[in-house]
């Protein structure tokens, strides 16, 4: 990469962190609240100690992989904002499988309820690229329609066939026993999730960098008609990479509820899935880029109880943030691929000189 393709990437995530920055804390200042204060209050909340740092990497867990579930799709050049649904579906299926083998070992339910999340997630996702393919429908809407009737279905399914009897207050599917909830990390209060997703980014990114499948998602994504040129798969090459997609979104739900909630509840569906839209921005849809953006997300969500409890902001001010910084991502996309240094250099030459023609004589 040379100095102009760098300040190519480098200048719109500059000016958007600029632009979120001054937006944030002008919001927070008109509030009444300090910003200097504020902004110091989510580094001490995200990143301040180990405590903070255990937090925030559990809140990056699922972010990895609802981040991968946009980032994948995109490389075949599909945008999918849908992965919402997906990740309520597939933590839906988990619930059913483990209540119905909770008599069987951890160890042979775990794979299974993984297994079965990411399939659920695959299958809903995968259809929206089928559509797009088979019926050109397009895939963002489609995606977002798929998600109202994925969580239509989840709420469903909750409140009536899976339910447990015992959840009167708030509708839940069975409970898992103790012994199938996930248990945490060696050494840290973080669960195996945050293992799986960033296991997900490390293999899908070596997949797209270096092995004959990820330059051919490449070049289908990137220009299809030169894909099909070369006899490429370019339709199933898409459906697979939104299926990809949509199985890692399936996967966090599964992981959410063998290891926070240990059933299928509305508090599955706490906005990861939308919040895998930004980190997927953010990190350019590479897959390597997807796991510092969900860590630094994850920071700041984790930092909005420290908030509410130091200054009185509501919780839901880092989800401000949050929109600033992704409004800020893509209004600054338009300056990505512009060339400062030649417009620089243009700008200060001196002018060519004028040529006058000489009248003619007759």
């Amino acid at each position: 990469m040379n100095v102009r393709e760098l300040l190519s990437s480098l200048i719109p995530a500059g000016a958007a962190l600029v632009l979120t920055v001054v937006a944030f804390s002008l919001a927070v200042g008109l509030a009444g609240f300090p910003p200097v204060e504020v902004w110091s209050l989510i580094l001490q909340g995200g990143f301040g100690d180990a405590f903070a740092w255990q937090n925030t990497l559990q809140r990056a867990a699922p972010l990895l992989l609802t981040g991968l579930s946009v980032a994948l799709p995109a490389q075949a050049g599909r945008t999918i904002i849908g992965s919402e649904g997906a990740l309520g579906l597939g933590g839906l299926a988990a619930a059913a499988l483990g209540h119905a083998m909770q008599a069987q070992p951890a160890v042979v339910v775990w794979p299974l309820m993984a297994l079965a999340g990411a399939l659920v997630g695959g299958l809903w996702i995968g259809l929206v690229g089928w559509l797009r393919e088979a019926r050109e429908v397009n895939e963002t809407i489609a995606s977002l329609l798929m998600s109202f009737i994925a969580i239509a279905v989840f709420n469903q399914m909750v409140e009536t066939v899976l339910r447990d009897p015992a959840s009167l207050n708030k509708p839940s599917t069975h409970p898992l026993p103790e012994a199938l909830m996930l248990p945490p990390l060696p050494g840290l209060d973080v669960h195996w999730g945050l293992g799986l997703g960033l296991i997900a980014a490390v293999v899908a990114g070596a997949v797209l960098k270096f092995t004959p499948l990820g330059l051919a998602l490449r070049v289908a994504g990137g220009n299809p008609t030169t894909g099909l040129g070369v006899g490429l798969r370019v339709s199933a090459l898409t459906i697979g990479a939104c299926a990809a997609g949509g199985a890692c979104a399936g996967l966090a739900g599964a992981v959410e509820v063998a290891a926070v909630h240990g059933a299928a509840n509305a508090s599955l569906l706490a906005g990861y899935g939308t919040t895998g839209i930004l980190i997927a921005f953010a990190a350019r849809f590479s897959p390597w880029g997807v796991i510092p953006v969900a860590v630094l997300v994850g920071g700041i969500a984790a930092s909005g109880s420290l908030l509410q409890r130091r200054l009185g902001l509501p919780d839901a001010a880092v989800l401000v943030l949050l929109g600033f910084a992704f409004v800020a991502l893509i209004g600054c996309e338009t300056l990505r691929g512009r060339r400062w240094p030649q417009r620089q250099r243009r700008a200060a030459a001196p002018p060519a000189p004028t040529v006058i023609a000489e009248p003619a004589h007759g």
